[in-house]
């Protein structure tokens, strides 16, 4: 690791701390209501499931349009296990079993991922779109009509186990990894395969293994993010995990920036926090919240950030070159 990535690394992990801290007060000394923690939870869960489809949408550059099925298959794994284990069993810490839950979910979800992905991730551009749909769907329907799962009943009961502490770091670590696996061989080899596949075929990249490879990991996070949802809300509905569910991870990603993980991340902070903020305008909420997407998409369609990583270390560093640039020009023209 470079002294300069260490040294962001170490910037952000204090960030990122100080963050939490501030937030865990708020929430634990009642300044705010429990309104606005579960607000912090899901959009924590939405990062989560952001920053996922962007290893496909992003660093691929595939259009993955069923985001929302392989949370579905998180969501009921990871729920239908901790139901088990807490059955009769009260004495298991609720980290642990939110932990294995989670990376049941996970498993799961990556299982199915490479079994759509491997036939489908032939296609490309809006054909896997429209395969991606056609999966979510199924997934939803198989959902509403299997019974041990509480069908469209939905299913009850679920251990309400994750906290907003526990969603906070989980999302953390998720996010690292994903950071990590972007700038990693595989990473650099996925968007080779994103800017030009022939070439990297002809350069010795095995680009269907890393194809379905970054499909499976997407789809594990997502089942990892659907675990955690199911673990907040304590009940699943089947029909939460419709098309347009799927859709909205996408615009998250799309607006932030298509391979800028700091740009999903921003996008779902504010994608998730807007909406409630106009709760209140209850009669011009979706027409304003549709309206800024709009002017987003028109005065900035490569999204808030692009394909740039915001940095803490690199802003204040901008910021410092530029104090020092102005004081040398005040310094040249007293001269």
């Amino acid at each position: 690791m470079t002294k300069g990535l260490k040294k962001s690394y170490i910037v952000n992990a204090i960030s990122m701390i100080v963050i939490f801290a501030v937030i865990y007060s708020l929430v634990t000394f009642k300044i705010v209501t429990n309104y606005f923690g579960g607000i912090v939870i899901l959009t924590c869960i939405m990062i989560i499931m952001a920053t996922s489809l962007n290893i496909v949408a992003g660093f691929l550059g595939e259009m993955a349009l069923g985001h929302a099925g392989f949370m579905a298959i998180g969501a009921y794994t990871a729920a239908s296990v901790s139901i088990a284990i807490t059955n009769g069993n009260d004495s298991l810490p609720a980290l642990l079993v939110l932990i294995i839950a989670s990376l049941a979910g996970g498993v799961a979800a990556g299982i199915v991922g490479i079994v759509i992905g491997t036939p489908s991730l032939r296609l490309r551009g809006d054909y896997l779109g429209i395969v991606t749909i056609g999966f979510a769907e199924i997934i939803r329907i198989f959902f509403v009509n299997f019974q041990p799962t509480g069908g469209a009943q939905g299913l009850k009961g679920i251990p309400r186990i994750a906290t907003l502490g526990y969603v906070y770091w989980i999302m953390i670590v998720v996010i690292l990894l994903i950071f990590t696996l972007g700038r990693s061989k595989f990473g650099r080899a996925i968007m080779s395969i994103r800017e030009d596949e022939i070439a990297s075929e002809a350069a010795g990249i095995p680009t269907t293994k890393y194809k379905v490879m970054a499909f499976t990991i997407s789809s594990f996070f997502a089942g990892v993010g659907g675990s955690l949802y199911a673990h907040y809300q304590g009940y699943l509905d089947p029909n939460k995990f419709q098309f347009m569910f799927s859709i909205e991870i996408f615009v998250i990603v799309v607006l932030g920036g298509l391979g800028s993980v700091t740009g999903s991340i921003l996008s779902a902070i504010v994608l998730t926090v807007l909406p409630e903020l106009l709760r209140q305008f209850s009669e011009y909420r979706l027409l304003v919240y549709s309206l800024a997407l709009v002017i987003m998409m028109i005065f900035r369609p490569q999204g808030m950030l692009g394909r740039y990583e915001f940095s803490l270390t690199r802003f204040f560093e901008n910021l410092k070159n530029r104090k020092n640039t102005t004081k040398n020009s005040v310094d040249g023209g007293d001269a």
